[in-house]
């Protein structure tokens, strides 16, 4: 048998600039000792948050061929990875990457929108035909705005009690997958946490974090991409939002320090060997 590291097929965008999507993804797999493959759905000179004009290139007709080559050559992956997608057929993509590992773990970060808000680029389409992707994921990662899209919810602002936190993990595992994390969740204990539940288990479990008044792009996919590198060690769900939550919040809690320009993304070149290490064992408790 071929000995390598755990291999991820990570499909996302690329934004050469505010460190975000691919940009931070492979490094951070990387780190935790898997091959990241990255199966772009576009190009974007930066992210979409401030920096004006953005020039775009889009990447749908590269996926479906870059897949046939990997099926020619005979390339096996453990995890397929969906991310930022740029148009609808870029669904029907994934869905044959998917189809094609059949024994991979698939994990769909639902990158629709934030603080109650959709992106500019995702369409009401799009957004009804990510749930197709999510309905066949192991494992999914929405924050509170794309949660309450995939139920077809009002975005909700005020705190939740553990019984509403538990109803909304349901719900979405009602939609199709294994496991749910759901990210930035405020607890009517007076806590921000992320929040999960394995339904092969049935049961919830939350990593809390400490409030920090700041936002950065990018943040997202380093929490998942974490998750995805601790689960493809062998960690359980708990541990692995654990250690995705204590080095995301590190990530955050390091650039706060310096002050720097938001959009440019955490100082994840700063904290990198943390991860190496394996400095933490992730902090959760059941919810």
């Amino acid at each position: 048998m071929e000995k390598r590291p755990a291999r991820v097929a990570a499909i996302h965008d690329l934004s050469g600039f505010g460190r975000c999507s691919i940009s931070v993804i492979l490094p951070v797999l990387s780190a935790m000792g898997v091959q990241a493959c990255p199966v772009l759905t576009a190009v974007l000179s930066t992210h979409t948050g401030g920096f004006g004009d953005v020039v775009f290139r889009d990447l749908t007709d590269y996926i479906k061929p870059a897949l046939e080559h990997y099926k020619d050559i005979g390339v096996d992956f453990e995890a397929v990875y969906s991310g930022f997608l740029g148009s609808e057929e870029q669904v029907d993509s994934c869905l044959e990457f998917f189809k094609s590992y059949p024994k991979s773990l698939k994990i769909v970060d639902p990158v629709m929108g934030d603080n109650g808000k959709a992106y500019k680029t995702c369409t009401k389409n799009l957004q009804k035909r990510m749930k197709e992707l999510v309905a066949v994921a192991d494992v999914i990662t929405p924050n509170l705005t794309e949660a309450a899209m995939l139920l077809d919810e009002n975005y909700r602002t005020e705190p939740m009690t553990v019984t509403e936190a538990r109803s909304l993990l349901l719900k979405l595992s009602g939609l199709g997958p294994k496991k749910i994390v759901v990210t930035g969740v405020e607890l009517a204990t007076g806590v921000l946490a992320n929040i999960g539940y394995d339904s092969e288990q049935g049961s919830f479990w939350y990593s809390p974090c400490e409030y920090i008044p700041v936002h950065y792009p990018g943040c997202g996919d380093i929490f998942a991409s974490v998750l995805i590198g601790a689960m493809l060690g062998g960690a359980s769900l708990p541990i692995a939002i654990g250690r995705a939550t204590d080095f995301a919040q590190l990530c955050v809690k390091t650039t706060f320090s310096y002050g720097s320009d938001t959009r440019q993304g955490v100082m994840l070149e700063s904290v990198l060997g943390s991860l190496i290490r394996g400095d933490n064992n992730g902090t959760y408790k059941t919810l």
